[in-house]
């Protein structure tokens, strides 16, 4: 198993944070990795999800949990590389606003759970800082 976890801080509340996450159809807007998602339910736990990457590379997923204002999980079979990705989501409310945190954690056999996991987790920072100003900008 391989895992990491990125932080990041947002002057926006918890359930702002939350109002963007909850967000897929415009994921993409502030999201550089994100071409668009495709829903095929409500953002809750159990409902699964197309990615769709720049390139048009497709990638489906479920989420695994949600919970209003704390964030989510999305859980994704790579059955070609035999792992299975989980990103979890969670917001933490502090005195200044939200501490955001994405933990990848990737279960299947090393050295591919390392290399998957560095290629999903490579843009965290960068995607934590848009989640952070977006949400801080969004209109109410």
């Amino acid at each position: 198993m391989w895992s990491t976890e990125v932080t990041g801080d947002s002057t926006a509340t918890p359930a702002e944070v939350f109002a963007v996450l909850a967000d897929p159809g415009h994921w993409h807007e502030w999201n550089d990795g994100v071409a668009g998602i495709r829903m095929n339910g409500p953002f809750a736990a159990g409902t699964t999800a197309v990615m769709v990457f720049p390139d048009a590379t497709e990638l489906p997923f479920t989420l695994a949990w949600v919970e209003q204002d704390r964030g989510f999980e999305d859980v994704t079979e790579v059955p070609d590389a035999g792992v299975t990705v989980h990103v979890r989501h969670e917001l933490e409310p502090t005195t200044t606003g939200t501490r955001i945190t994405y933990r990848c954690t990737v279960q299947g056999p090393d050295p591919t759970a390392g290399e998957v996991g560095a290629g999903v987790s490579a843009d965290f920072a960068d995607v934590i800082a848009a989640l952070a100003t977006r949400a801080a900008h969004r209109p109410s």
